[in-house]
Formats: structure tokens, sequence, C-alpha cells
């Protein structure tokens, strides 16, 4: 799916039909969730201002009223703005692991940036339900396409993006919490999650480069076939219950990542 394809779907009159496509178009492409998920919250708005009930919407689209509620929370969709150009030249660190203090701090880019001496900023793309893809689904423990609860920001460093940052939840425990709720988490989401009863107990880091996709590359500003380092952290209770699922999204040429090591085992 290209912005092409999405954008057609945005544009068919009939707004519960296309709410229907635009579910399709998540399912079948991740990596435009967000915006389609925009347009989704518009059509499903609409479709309410002619008259129709969540009963009605979520008969056509085969969900429960309860979901097509779910769907209508988030930010506002916004329309794309053209970039002027290839952004400016910036790095940023994106230490590996995370000491403790920062990783429970209100936002681990925040704090880093501040250490660094960087103007640092984050907005909120999109907060709410959607399908997972096989490396969120392996982390969490379900089935690819299950529903996760999504939280996705956006990170600048000197008004340049460098991140984005996606926390993922399953459904099922999450639905109904501060979790899913529109807007920033305080103090912290680690501070949500032990009221929630949860406590940490270990987490996994997996890096890996590659192309960026097509709304990455958009959101980003990235050029060409610039390349993402995709850091996907995959953290776990003392209970062994995946709790959340961390996928930091970094522009490559905009990032040193610091590798830290057990105390007193530098080597060469």
């Amino acid at each position: 799916m290209d912005l092409r394809t999405l954008h057609e779907a945005a544009a068919v009159p009939d707004p519960i039909e296309r709410a229907r496509a635009l579910t399709r178009l998540m399912t079948e492409d991740q990596g435009l969730v967000t915006q389609a998920a925009a347009y989704r919250r518009h059509a499903i708005a609409q479709a309410r201002e002619a008259g129709a009930t969540l009963e009605q919407i979520a008969a056509s689209l085969g969900v429960s009223p309860g979901r097509v509620s779910q769907m209508g929370k988030g930010p506002a969709a916004k329309a794309p703005e053209p970039t002027a150009g290839p952004a400016p030249r910036v790095l940023v660190q994106r230490a590996l692991p995370t000491e403790p203090v920062v990783r429970g701090s209100e936002s681990l880019f925040l704090v880093e940036a501040q250490r660094q001496g960087i103007e640092a900023s984050r907005e909120m793309l999109f907060i709410g339900p959607e399908p997972a893809s096989e490396h969120v689904a392996a982390c969490l423990r379900i089935g690819p396409g299950e529903e996760v609860i999504a939280r996705r920001k956006l990170m600048r460093a000197n008004g340049v993006p460098v991140r984005i940052a996606t926390s993922f939840f399953r459904a099922a425990p999450f639905a109904d919490t501060r979790i899913a709720e529109p807007e920033f988490v305080r103090p912290s989401l680690q501070s949500a999650l032990e009221s929630l009863g949860y406590s940490f107990g270990h987490a996994e880091e997996t890096l890996t480069a590659r192309r960026a996709t097509p709304f990455e590359a958009e959101t980003l500003e990235l050029t060409g076939d610039q390349i993402v380092v995709q850091v996907l952290r995959a953290s776990f209770s003392t209970e062994e219950t995946p709790v959340h699922t961390l996928e930091t999204i970094c522009a490559a040429d905009r990032h040193v990542f610091p590798i830290g090591q057990v105390a007193g085992s530098d080597e060469f």
C-alpha cells in the first residue's frame, strides 16, 4: 500500500464504508497505521454526526460498540505537510542498555537529550488499538494481527525528527486503564505499570538495521533509501508476564549508540 491508496480509501464518500476500507488497509500495512487510524477516527466522527449509532457502526465494521468507541479516541487527525528538504545534521545518543534512573524517568528521550545539551521535544502521534506486527506479537506472546494498545510518539532534537517510539501492550489487561487514554502518562509510564501491580523482572533488547518504510521516511523526513535502526525492547514482569514492548525507530545518521557493559568487565 502507498499513500495514494491510503488517500483514495480516505476519500470514500460513505463514512462507514470508509472506516471499513481503512481498517483493511491498516491490517495490510503496519507502516501507515497511524495516518490510517487518524482518517478512521474522522470517518467514525462523521458517521456519528450524520446520526449513526455506535451499534450501527459496530455492526457494519464487525466489532463491538465498545471497540468503535475505542477507535474514536486519540489525537485529532492532521493533514500531512510537505517537507522543505533534507533535515539538518544533528546527532543524539541512544544508550544501550538504558540506565535504570533514565528508564524510570518521565521520558527517556527528554532526559538523555538534556544530558547532551540538546533541545528536545516529543509529539504524540497515535494512541489506540491496532493489529500487532509479527515481531511485536512475538514479544507480547500473542498471535500476529491480534489487537494491541499502541502509544506512538515522534521525538525531535533541535527541531529535527530523530525517532519514532511506540509502546505496545496486550489489549485485554490494558484497554480500560490510563495506558489507553489519549494523553501522556504522568508522572511516568513506569509508575502507571507499577500502580497496576506489575513489578519489573527483566528486559531483552534487539537491534535491527533496515531501510525505512514509507511512513517512517515521511515522518522522519528521510531522503532516498536511508537506513533506520530499530531498537526492540521486550520487558517482562517478575512473574515472566510480557508487559511492555517498546519499538524505537531511529534515523541511523542522526544517532550514536553508546553500548554499556557490566561493571568491571569492559574490554577493548
